[in-house]
């Protein structure tokens, strides 16, 4: 009985061996017929494709968090819009004209002048929330630095501050004006335009302005003309560009302005 299998596996051996090799041509004859095979060797011998591919990723495929950098000019938004304008006292030369331009378009303009503030004023409360969250502002527009241009070390001393304003202001649209630089500063600029997105801030230093008698404020006239580059510049440059038709008047009048004094 015993040989009787030993026999069996030894015809079952021989006869796929057969099959295999049979398998590994293309076509077998016999006789005066030639017969396709199956391949079934062929099959066998192919490498199966894995199920997940693990080769290595090519440098250009590697996806990181960062977002692409906008594209400019980013297209006008001509809604209406509820702006917050907050800063120093240079608002004060600025707001009327923005008021005008506001007037013109349709756009509702909410004023806060904090006299003699900085980055770190705003930065170190939660003011700006205060008004954001009473004005229900969808645009916002800061200028801020002008009591900053000569503090050493600034990027150490201002970056957390001006991280925390920012973080009031959330996704609103934002557009930050830069100080109008009678001296050269100590980094303040440099500050704001590696902290803020790329299209949100406007530098104004550089620009040529007429002062008042303290050296440091521009005049009304040449604070209107101020205003009217930093809307000449927006619809190139912007990441938010709204729309902002030459007024026909000089200057208009805020819904509101609110006016803080120094802090003591």
């Amino acid at each position: 009985m015993k040989h009787s299998y030993i026999s069996l596996w030894i015809m079952l051996l021989v006869a796929f061996g057969l099959v295999a090799a049979a398998s590994s041509l293309d076509e077998i004859t016999i006789g005066n017929h030639t017969f396709k095979t199956a391949s079934f060797f062929n099959e066998l011998s192919k490498q199966e494709k894995p199920l997940f591919d693990i080769s290595p990723l090519k440098p250009d495929s590697i996806v990181t968090d960062s977002l692409p950098a906008p594209k400019f000019p980013v297209p006008v938004d001509t809604t209406s819009k509820t702006i917050l304008f907050f800063g120093d006292s240079m608002l004060e030369g600025l707001s009327p004209r923005l008021a005008a331009y506001c007037e013109e378009n349709g756009h509702k303009l909410y004023t806060v002048i904090w006299y003699s503030s900085t980055t770190q004023v705003w930065g170190d409360c939660d003011t700006l929330s205060v008004f954001i969250n009473q004005y229900k502002p969808d645009y916002v527009v800061a200028c801020l630095g002008a009591n900053e241009l000569f503090v050493r070390d600034i990027k150490a001393k201002r970056a957390k501050p001006l991280q925390h304003i920012l973080d009031q202001i959330g996704n609103r649209p934002l557009l930050w004006i830069g100080p109008p630089n009678w001296k050269d500063d100590t980094g303040i600029n440099d500050l704001l335009s590696e902290q803020l997105d790329e299209g949100v801030f406007f530098l104004s230093n550089g620009m040529t302005f007429s002062r008042k008698s303290d050296g440091a404020h521009p005049t009304a006239a040449s604070a209107a003309l101020w205003m009217d580059s930093v809307v000449r510049w927006m619809p190139d440059h912007s990441l938010y560009p709204i729309k902002m038709e030459p007024p026909y008047k000089t200057k208009g009048k805020a819904q509101r302005v609110t006016l803080l004094q120094p802090l003591q």
